[in-house]
């Protein structure tokens, strides 16, 4: 029986360990690639959001207070159900999200990897012992942040939700999903059936899909103390400036316009490829998609030549339906957003050497060449399957540009001499750089996460970079008899 048969699922939310009605009522889930109703999920309130916030307080204490093999047998649970129902969620991701088959395999591999690698969490030292100039015992111990309330875009909900879900909830917090409402199903009730078929108590982990309102009552709650935001700089700003008026750890992790550097020694084949999934892969739709192509000018004419040749013949299409290279991109909104900036960058002197057209939300992979410094598709983040190409005269300008703008999250550079490469990326800014590969990266191990405007740094990935995120420090001094002050 698969993970949505076995519960009555439609039009709830996950809240105290009961699928229940929200206080909003329903709203349909919609694929985009048909426009056709394939669910209903439940709409939360702020009065939703302040009950499930105070069960979670009460669950994270006897969730906290279990050994940690038990919460590590969770975890490690939870990573067998993503393999097992790989099937049906891959099925609802694909139509759900849009995603071609090959990327919802891709989130189903991180996704257990996040929770096998999260189950290490629990048996770590959890502090230190500290030289006291008193007679005493002192220590610095790792303790739970309590509720950690996580906010996950609609891209790649499966991964930019489980990668905070996960370690939060083996260093013994309990967890308030907020999928976002396009993308729920996916990104938030098989989550939570996961972790419910895994035997985590009820109460640790709850599920409200919602909007702004719902957003807003999380991170000003009470009983929430730390709040993972995965999404647009833009609403990261405002979640960290309201964060911080209610004294609110934010980790954001935001949006990104990453540079791929082909030197000029680099294989032009080797570089088109690349070129091709970090532009286009899932639509461009991911933070660090390659929004910026610097190519050497002995290289440039072949790289954009072959680069529109090859957008030019990938399929797009509905995943649920055939062998496509690319689905839709989520929305109408989406969709005029990516437009408008592909036609105001030709407007401004960009040559559309490939696509630059839809058909419902069906963009097709598009090339623009000779791109203009200042035009929306060189300047800001697409978020769609766009690949802008800038010729560069030399290695200086081609660091000058790609550390140029407000983002610094991930980096590619391609070259046939590697350390050359490196030596590169020490000039350029980002939270993530690859050399001889594309932007787009992901290992449940590593340390993920950008700088500057695209976000407060490495707060996701990696054992340190998650007991960092998710666990407070507590000095504690213990003395065998009570000392005498002078008072």
């Amino acid at each position: 029986m698969g993970l949505l048969d076995s519960v009555d699922w439609q039009g709830k939310l996950f809240k105290d360990g009961a699928w229940t009605a929200g206080h909003g009522g329903d709203y349909p889930v919609v694929e985009p690639a048909t426009g056709r109703e394939i669910g209903r999920m439940g709409k939360p309130t702020p009065e939703d959001v302040a009950e499930a916030a105070a069960s979670a307080a009460a669950a994270q204490r006897e969730w906290a207070a279990l050994p940690h093999t038990a919460r590590a047998a969770v975890l490690r649970k939870a990573g067998d159900l993503w393999q097992r129902h790989a099937e049906e969620i891959s099925g609802w991701n694909v139509r759900e999200v849009g995603a071609v088959p090959g990327m919802a395999g891709f989130a189903l591999h991180v996704a257990s990897e996040e929770c096998y690698e999260a189950a290490g969490l629990p048996s770590r030292a959890i502090g230190e012992v500290l030289p006291s100039e008193e007679p005493r015992l002192s220590m610095a111990r790792r303790m739970p942040a309590g509720v950690v309330a996580v906010i996950s875009p609609f891209n790649v909900p499966i991964i930019l939700g489980i990668r905070s879900v996960a370690p939060a909830l083996a260093l013994g917090n309990a967890v308030i999903l907020k999928p976002d409402p396009r993308t729920a199903v996916t990104g938030g009730t098989l989550m939570a059936r996961v972790f419910e078929e895994a035997g985590l108590p009820p109460g640790v982990l709850q599920m409200l899909p919602g909007g702004v309102d719902v957003g807003e009552a999380l991170i000003t709650d009470p009983n929430v103390r730390v709040i993972s935001f995965t999404g647009s700089t833009p609403v990261g700003r405002r979640i960290g400036e309201l964060a911080g008026r209610h004294l609110k750890r934010a980790h954001l992790e935001l949006g990104g316009n990453s540079a791929m550097l082909v030197l000029d020694d680099a294989d032009v084949d080797a570089a088109v490829n690349l070129a091709t999934w970090g532009s286009f892969f899932h639509q461009g739709q991911i933070c660090m998609t390659t929004g910026r192509h610097l190519i050497a000018d002995r290289l440039y004419d072949d790289f954009v030549e072959r680069l529109a040749a090859k957008a030019g013949k990938l399929p797009v299409g509905d995943p649920a339906g055939g062998e496509v290279a690319l689905g839709p991109v989520i929305d109408e909104g989406q969709r005029d957003k990516i437009h408008g900036m592909v036609t105001a960058s030709v407007d401004q002197g960009a040559a559309l050497a490939s696509g630059g057209t839809y058909e419902r939300l069906f963009y097709r992979p598009t090339v623009l060449a000779d791109v203009p410094l200042a035009s929306p598709a060189f300047a800001e983040e697409v978020f769609g399957p766009v690949a802008p190409v800038t010729r560069v005269s030399s290695v200086s300008q081609a660091v000058e540009l790609a550390a140029a703008g407000e983002y610094g999250l991930s980096l590619g550079i391609v070259t046939r001499d590697a350390m050359r490469g490196l030596a590169v990326a020490e000039q350029i800014p980002t939270g993530i750089v690859h050399i001889n590969d594309q932007t787009v990266n992901d290992e449940a191990n590593a340390p993920f996460g950008g700088v500057r405007a695209s976000g407060t740094g490495s707060r996701f990935g990696g054992a340190a970079a998650n007991i960092e995120a998710f666990t407070e420090t507590r000095w504690i001094t213990m003395r065998g008899e009570p000392p005498q002050y002078p008072l």
